[in-house]
């Protein structure tokens, strides 16, 4: 069998067909148009603040909101060492210096605990705290409530990188609408995509319109090109933002696709001793973009990659929890605060196939394949 299953491939259908369609037929090729305006407010009203910024990814989101807060170098940007390189890496253009914060073991997200002793010190020694980049993994959530309240007693920005939580909730608030602002990815991997994109959302309306005006070039509102600061080309295309109205139209069965695979998933391994879900705990809140287990290899008898390496000779992907920031060649000589746990969960985290677009027969191979092998342990 040679068709391979992805761990997240984009979910699109005959729906999404007929939006490009219609935004092609109406002329709206170039980027910006009507459907990115609509797209804007239809997902800040979903996420429920006043305003959205389509732009061409959740990076030129993250990085276009710190240049608009003025962080540059010599500032200190606290982050999480458990994430993609895009965020550390948007805050590197900047001029930033990226500090890396390390796990709760539980969720993989950032430990408030940690990030209140990481902010204390900075203040401390008068230095100045740019922002602070949290990010929500796998889909869920962070703790909000304590580490907006760091934030707010330290006076500093709280960029929230929701790029991977469309969907979840915290303390019945939708992710994407905490902090100063929360950046949304589109990718071709997330809960819904536009191929590529992303989307600052923020209540901030100053906010939002220095957004617009710095991702369009900075162009200065005159008949010839006038500028007067560094601009980027960061909006997101109209034809794209028609594919992402109608993925956001099915944002709720499509996460309720992938929930039935989370439970697919708890249902085989329930009675495998040193395998547990990652995160599961409160898994009602989360959008379960991606389901990871944990291995115990003392007890399981077997790896992440024994299991990674049988898969992949069925042509099914899978692959580790992220690797630690603080671990990354990279980013060796930045600062971190680490207690180990984002390293233990990237030793004995392995992400399986999620996706919504997922059919009965592929999801029956998944699950075939990894019985045959927990039969063979």
């Amino acid at each position: 069998m040679t068709d391979r299953i992805f761990m997240s491939s984009p979910d699109v259908g005959e729906l999404e067909q007929q939006y490009v369609q219609a935004a092609m037929t109406g002329g709206w090729i170039a980027p910006l148009g009507p459907d990115v305006d609509a797209f804007e407010n239809e997902l800040a009203e979903r996420v429920g603040v006043g305003h959205g910024v389509a732009l061409s990814s959740g990076t030129a989101a993250l990085h276009v909101a710190l240049v608009a807060w003025g962080v540059g170098p010599g500032d200190v940007v606290p982050t999480s060492s458990m994430t993609f390189a895009a965020t550390a890496n948007a805050i590197a253009y900047t001029g930033a210096e990226p500090y890396f914060v390390d796990s709760d073991p539980e969720t993989g997200n950032m430990d408030p605990e940690l990030l209140g002793e990481v902010l204390d010190e900075l203040s401390a020694a008068g230095e100045s705290i740019g922002a602070v980049v949290p990010v929500d993994l796998l889909g869920k959530a962070i703790d909000y409530t304590a580490i907006s309240a760091l934030t707010e007693r330290h006076g500093v920005k709280l960029l929230a990188d929701a790029a991977e939580s469309l969907g979840a909730t915290h303390s019945g608030r939708a992710a994407g609408s905490f902090g100063d602002a929360s950046v949304i990815s589109f990718n071709g991997n997330k809960i819904m995509t536009t191929s590529g994109g992303g989307m600052l959302l923020t209540d901030d309306g100053d906010l939002a319109q220095r957004v617009r005006y710095l991702s369009t070039q900075a162009r200065q509102p005159v008949v010839h090109y006038e500028h007067t600061e560094i601009g980027y080309n960061y909006r997101l295309s109209n034809i794209l933002a028609a594919l992402g109205r109608a993925q956001l139209t099915r944002l709720d069965q499509m996460i309720a696709r992938r929930r039935e695979m989370r439970a697919l998933y708890a249902e085989m391994f329930a009675e495998v001793d040193g395998v547990e879900i990652f995160g599961r705990a409160g898994d009602e809140h989360d959008n379960v973009w991606l389901t990871s287990i944990l291995v115990d290899s003392s007890v399981a008898g077997w790896k992440p990659a024994d299991l990674s390496t049988w898969l992949a000779a069925d042509q099914i992907e899978s692959r580790p929890l992220w690797k630690p920031m603080h671990l990354q060649p990279v980013f060796a000589s930045a600062r971190s605060r680490s207690t180990g746990a984002s390293e233990r969960l990237f030793e004995r985290g392995l992400t399986l196939p999620s996706g919504s677009a997922l059919d009965a027969g592929q999801r029956e191979r998944v699950r075939g394949r990894i019985q045959a092998f927990l039969d063979a342990a």
